[in-house]
């Protein structure tokens, strides 16, 4: 028989959605209770497969939260498990150091945590008589700089050895230095199968021997965007290794692209609309979709879409929740007016369009300007929140042009929209 297992990480349960549940409260609801569901269907995969072992690389919890509700339905669930004699290893990562609820826990008996020694840990044995052995190792503080790989002990000889780590490799957008290691130095220790966590975004990055970042199960907004899962996997009688992607996000967010150009009346946009957000509804496997709407594209409508953004938000999102399981997280607009034929007057609002475009927004007045305004919002944001929004020099200037573009064309749609008004 082969020894098959799940490998998952980062499933942050009952993790705060502060921002998202104030744009809307019921969408917070639904992707906060989606972690708890997401752990739920995990086990039901690992039920209805009869797995050996569901492994989990670290990230039960998110920070200091200290619900314990949260630990009883984390209970319930490991108990499900052990009654189908499945085993359960774990990790603690970056997030689980800092919760109350980790101090608190105690596991039934088929969930083991690994310490920060490193001791490998006999999970099963394959038909033809090979061990398997899991190797982890968990981090007490919330801080880990320096690269785990050192106290993890040799592969065990003649045995398939599988390693749970929470790092950061080599660095990642988003993510803090946590345990970095490089890939090559991993593949060189020796393992068969790495489960790694940390990162949020699924990638196998080498499969002799197995490296695998599985993703969070569950994305928590527009910047955890696509399909979300687990890895099953299983080792072969002759100690081969296949890996399977299987989905279990109950809700998928998104970016995407609506293409206006050529489009001059309300309904057509509608239509299009309508018509992307169905294929990403189609795509989503019977997910819910959280949308991120872009409008793009040399348009007519492009001033009325910006002077009536609370009506176009409001009628894209009617339209997402008419195709069923749909909802829209935020619209932004990237369209523009079509080009005027040179040599044709279309008055003084193409004048005023053209002098703010050629002359006020390339100001070097408007700008610095612009620099204040952007340097005191920076001022009020967290580190952290800076760094991302403002990376560098290059970035500034990149977000202070687009300011000056977005908000001319906001004037601009404006006195558009009085002058048909009137």
């Amino acid at each position: 028989m082969p020894f098959r297992f799940i490998h998952t990480a980062d499933l942050h349960l009952d993790s705060p959605l502060t921002s998202l549940a104030l744009r809307n409260a019921d969408l917070g609801d639904l992707v906060r209770g989606a972690t708890r569901t997401a752990l739920e269907r995990i086990v039901d995969i690992a039920l209805a497969e009869a797995v050996d072992a569901l492994v989990i690389a670290g990230d039960l919890y998110d920070g200091s939260q200290t619900s314990m509700a949260t630990a009883l339905f984390l209970m319930a669930e490991m108990r499900r498990l052990e009654a189908a004699g499945i085993r359960v290893y774990l990790i603690r990562g970056n997030h689980d150091a800092q919760s109350q609820i980790t101090r608190e826990l105690t596991f039934p008996p088929n969930v083991h945590v690994f310490d920060g020694r490193g001791k490998p840990v006999r999970a099963g044995t394959l038909a033809n008589g090979r061990e398997v052995h899991v190797h982890g190792i968990s981090f007490a503080n919330p801080h880990a700089p320096a690269s785990l790989l050192p106290s993890f002990r040799a592969p065990v000889a003649d045995a398939v050895n599988i390693g749970l780590l929470h790092t950061s490799l080599a660095g990642a957008s988003r993510h803090d230095p946590y345990a970095p290691v490089s890939i090559a130095d991993l593949a060189a220790h020796g393992f068969n199968y790495w489960a790694l966590g940390h990162i949020h975004q699924r990638r196998v990055h080498l499969e002799k021997p197995w490296i695998v970042m599985p993703g969070n199960p569950q994305g928590r907004d527009i910047n955890e965007s696509g399909p979300k899962g687990v890895t099953l996997v299983t080792v072969g009688e002759d100690g081969t290794i296949a890996c399977e992607e299987r989905p279990v996000a109950v809700a998928v967010f998104e970016r995407l692209s609506v293409d206006l150009a050529g489009v001059d009346d309300w309904r057509g946009m509608q239509e299009r609309a309508e018509a992307v957000l169905a294929a990403a509804l189609a795509a989503t496997g019977g997910a819910h979709l959280v949308a991120r709407l872009t409008l793009a594209g040399a348009t007519p409508l492009a001033w009325r879409l910006r002077r009536d953004e609370d009506l176009l938000l409001a009628e894209l999102q009617n339209i997402a929740a008419s195709l069923g399981s749909g909802w829209i997280e935020a619209v932004e607009l990237a369209v523009a007016a079509p080009p005027v034929a040179e040599g044709i007057d279309t008055g003084p609002l193409s004048e005023l369009s053209r002098l703010m475009h050629a002359d006020v927004t390339l100001s070097h007045a408007y700008r610095e300007e612009l620099r204040e305004t952007l340097a005191d919002l920076l001022r009020q944001l967290p580190k952290e929140a800076r760094h991302l929004l403002v990376p560098d020099e290059a970035a500034e200037e990149g977000l202070i042009a687009e300011l000056a573009r977005e908000g001319a064309d906001t004037v601009l749609a404006r006195l558009g929209g009085e002058r048909e008004g009137a």
